[in-house]
């Protein structure tokens, strides 16, 4: 290999460390998950597509969005809300409990980029294998990890950490997210050490999600090797965060 396809690869193999800013969205607008049901949240005036373009000006170019109405019901009744964020200069990566593939591909048809499939899918370790298959690169592993174990928001089996990362490693999940659920809107820091663990495990691209509010911690997630993003949401949602700075300063 010459000198100009040595240094080709290695600008190739150079990926910055995406910023993924998130919004919890239920019958069309910003909420947040409460023990009753959705909750409405004041920023942005309840509007995702205003969240959305701000956080585009600020330069992020991924949006984490969480259908609760899915989570909670079993049915994407925001469907038409992703097609609106999708016309945005964002990408945007879906949420919240997807499970069927129905409804991952639902997703993927009314714009997003990629969908994560939910750690209750594991009940049925063969269909996450399947779901793999068919959605290749467009589909994002999700592990929602607690007390070294994978526990399922909603339903499904819990399974160890390690069983779960070597499911998705046999699997060839092109990209894992590891969602420290004790975290979750909290503003404390990620849960580096399971982060780090599917990291190792897997072999694969991993983001992060829980409890990231500043630019330390997402300095600490980027120093992990294997790690390529972090899901930011309340931080973000708030302006705890700077976006702007965090995207400037980890690109």
């Amino acid at each position: 290999m010459g000198p100009e396809a040595v240094a080709g690869a290695a600008v190739e193999a150079a990926v910055s460390f995406e910023v993924l800013p998130a919004l919890d969205v239920a019958a069309g607008r910003l909420a947040r998950p409460g023990a009753g049901g959705a909750v409405p949240i004041e920023a942005f005036g309840g509007d995702p597509v205003a969240a959305a373009e701000a956080f585009a000006a600020a330069g992020a170019r991924w949006l984490h969005v969480v259908d609760l109405d899915l989570a909670r019901s079993g049915e994407p009744a925001n469907l038409g809300l992703v097609r609106r964020l999708a016309r945005l200069p964002l990408r945007v990566q879906a949420s919240g409990g997807i499970v069927e593939p129905v409804h991952l591909e639902a997703f993927l048809e009314a714009g997003a980029a990629r969908v994560v499939l939910a750690s209750a899918a594991f009940a049925d370790q063969g269909g996450v294998a399947r779901a793999v298959e068919r959605f290749g690169e467009a589909l994002v592993v999700g592990l929602e990890v607690e007390d070294g174990a994978v526990r399922p928001r909603g339903r499904g089996a819990e399974l160890s950490l390690a069983e779960a990362v070597a499911a998705v490693r046999a699997a060839g999940a092109a990209r894992v997210l590891v969602t420290a659920v004790g975290r979750v809107g909290g503003l404390g820091g990620p849960e580096l050490g399971a982060v780090r663990a599917v990291a190792e495990g897997v072999g694969r691209p991993v983001l992060a999600a829980g409890g990231i509010a500043a630019v330390e911690h997402l300095r600490a997630l980027a120093r992990v090797p294997g790690v390529e993003g972090a899901v930011v949401g309340r931080a973000a949602l708030d302006g705890v965060l700077d976006l702007r700075a965090a995207l400037a300063e980890l690109a």
